[in-house]
């Protein structure tokens, strides 16, 4: 890995924090529910993108350099685990405890299979 990926790693971590915060922020505006559907949209919209991206590299569509750029660095920025594990303690701590099972099975739930399924979408290219 040459030492200017890890300067693209970097830019791309930031951006991908600042497309996370606009696009939660939007979210937000628009969905008025007490469930953390940008929270929920991020990570699984990441999981997916993440489990494609790992399926071009497999197939050797994509460099591994543009895979960790793209994959370690924005979708690392994007996707936000603390911040799910966070909401879900809240809820927890807010006495709402079928709410914040429902909120970490959904996550796992949906994150898992949509970098399955962007996985097989990836390598079936």
């Amino acid at each position: 890995m040459t030492p200017g990926i890890f300067v693209l790693l970097s830019v791309a971590g930031g951006a991908g924090a600042i497309v996370r915060f606009v696009l939660d922020g939007f979210i937000r505006a628009h969905m008025h529910t007490k469930f953390a559907w940008a929270t929920t949209i991020i990570n699984v919209s990441g999981s997916l993108v993440l489990g494609f991206l790992t399926g071009l590299t497999v197939e050797h569509l994509v460099s591994t350099d543009i895979s960790y750029v793209i994959g370690t660095g924005f979708l690392g920025g994007y996707t936000t685990f603390s911040t799910a594990s966070y909401e879900t303690v809240q809820l927890i701590k807010n006495g709402r405890y079928g709410d914040s099972f429902i909120s970490g099975i959904v996550m796992l739930v949906l994150a898992l299979a949509a970098a399955g399924l962007g996985l097989w979408i990836g390598t079936s290219l």
